[in-house]
């Protein structure tokens, strides 16, 4: 079905284009949420008055979405969660929560298609998380998630030994490795 935009739709087309569209996307989408009508001639005249207005729109607000990714730009969030025996937590942090922690932090609230987790937090660490605000404005926060009892502090801590272990863990079979190796060329050396 071809259609005419009246709103910006993201990804699919901006105010004023002419698109072809699935008859299924047009008629229980686009159409009853009135972001597209149907490419008449009549429809087409407008097509100037449409995409002007929408442009506009689009100026307003994108100059809105980047003044609230200023403000967001660089926030730490403070979630704590039970944990469990096996150092994880019981349930999850979720983008619910992390908006709900947005929104009780610097009173701006987000819809939840805008943060970009590809999982659920399950483990307590430092993420860093992308809001993607609008099709070409975005703002990085990070969510420090803590155990119960926990502080930024100890979290920091824990990392640090536990890249102390991994680092430990890739040189000792690297250092046996290598022995190893050397152990073999002295044994070809005494052959000949």
């Amino acid at each position: 079905m071809r259609v005419l935009f009246i709103a910006d739709v993201i990804n699919v087309a901006d105010a004023g284009e002419v698109k072809e569209v699935a008859d299924g996307f047009a008629r229980n989408y686009l159409l009853p949420k009135q972001l597209a009508t149907i490419a008449s001639p009549e429809q087409l005249k407008r097509v100037a008055r449409i995409t002007r207005d929408g442009n506009d729109r689009r100026a307003k607000e994108m100059g809105d979405w980047q003044s609230l990714a200023d403000i967001l730009e660089g926030t730490t969030l403070e979630l704590i969660g039970k944990i469990g025996p096996t150092g994880q937590f019981y349930g999850a942090i979720s983008v619910t929560g992390i908006i709900q922690a947005l929104a009780d932090s610097t009173g701006h609230t987000v819809e939840r298609r805008m943060v970009e987790l590809s999982e659920p937090i399950r483990q307590p660490g430092e993420y860093p998380i992308k809001l993607r605000l609008h099709q070409n404005v975005a703002a990085s926060i990070t969510v420090m998630a803590l155990g119960e009892g926990q502080t930024p502090e100890m979290l920091a801590a824990l990392a640090e030994e536990e890249n102390s272990i991994n680092l430990i863990d890739e040189v000792i079979p690297q250092t046996v490795q290598e022995s190893e190796t050397s152990a073999t060329n002295e044994n070809d050396v005494d052959r000949d």
